[in-house]
């Protein structure tokens, strides 16, 4: 079924009959211009060479133009289903810190950004896995459930700040145990969760977790940012964040901690400043098994409105070529 996307353009089709009633005026106009002459032969001897069938024809060809391109900037279009072919994934969920050390500038413009960027990079690299995303501070919460949607995942990465969790801190346990719980447990494909921090965590038995979700199938792979163990944390009204005894506060970034929870896991360590990060965790997620995938169908749609401007341009080149006399 054809429908426009543009209805309301369509009320540019009312030119065509401003169009005829002028015409028409200009047609009785002419005829009684002609009898007030009084004599035909004078009348054909001042019309020589004039032909009627011609100046209807270029008006006509004029009004089809005109309501083509009325048609076409409406966009006339039809609403097809489609169905992607079945395919094949592991399940990945990615873990992004958005705690306050996130904000020490040890890794340029900021860890929270450069953690950012990363992500949406490693996004990209696991087009056709279902990927999920989980934001954690203090605790932990869903983003995104598994999806194979990869631009909504990078909307939600791109919009990450660390005022979405006021529980703040890092505990990467809760992260864990969150993708625990998010997989589903039913399906048969490799999961993988992803790690992104600086490894300042705040809680204990995070090795013990790790080794937990290993037993149950999760591959813990972990990125660190930032490297300074000294770093202060900018505040966005200037300064730096101070505790309660008015000292500036520093934070320890701690990529040893992210090895032994990769160890631990049974995955693998990086660091953001790696060149190969990104394309070696997607080989390693590639690695896993896969289990079939539901492929949603999905209405695109068909436009037809450059075929009707190509009519429209020939019947206007058509219109102008054709002469108004005859010979």
């Amino acid at each position: 079924m054809i429908q426009f996307e543009n209805p309301v353009l369509l009320n540019l089709l009312w030119a065509l009959a401003l169009q005829a009633l002028l015409l028409w005026a200009y047609w009785r106009w002419r005829r009684r211009t002609l009898q007030r002459l009084g004599s035909p032969a004078l009348a054909e001897r001042l019309m020589v060479g004039f032909s009627p069938k011609r100046f209807w024809l270029k008006n006509a060809l004029f009004a089809a133009s005109v309501a083509l391109v009325a048609i076409a900037i409406a966009n006339p279009r039809q609403a097809v289903r489609r169905t992607p072919p079945p395919q094949s994934s592991a399940d990945v969920l990615i873990a992004l810190d958005i705690s306050q050390s996130m904000l020490a500038r040890d890794a340029k413009p900021s860890r929270l950004e450069a953690a950012k960027v990363f992500v949406q990079q490693l996004a990209e690299a696991l087009e056709g896995e279902r990927v999920g995303l989980i934001f954690f501070a203090g605790d932990a919460y869903a983003q995104m459930p598994l999806s194979t949607d990869i631009g909504s995942l990078m909307m939600f990465v791109r919009n990450a700040n660390t005022d979405f969790i006021t529980d703040q801190g890092t505990d990467i346990v809760s992260a864990i145990e969150l993708a625990a719980r998010l997989f589903d447990s039913g399906s048969e494909a490799g999961r993988a969760l992803i790690i992104v921090s600086d490894g300042e965590h705040h809680e204990a038995d995070v090795d013990i977790r790790a080794r937990k979700a290993r037993a149950e199938g999760i591959v813990i792979h972990t990125v660190s940012v930032g490297a300074s163990s000294n770093a202060t944390l900018p505040m966005p009204g200037g300064g730096f964040k101070r505790d309660f005894n008015g000292q500036v506060v520093r934070s320890n970034a701690n990529p040893i901690l992210l090895r032994d929870v990769a160890k631990a896991g049974g995955g693998i360590a990086l660091n953001t400043d790696d060149g190969g990060a990104v394309k070696t965790l997607a080989s390693e997620v590639d690695n896993l098994q896969k289990s079939a995938v539901e492929a949603r169908a999905y209405t695109e749609y068909v436009s037809y409105y450059h075929w009707l401007a190509l009519a429209a341009l020939l019947l206007l080149a058509f219109e102008q070529l054709l002469w108004w006399q005859k010979k």
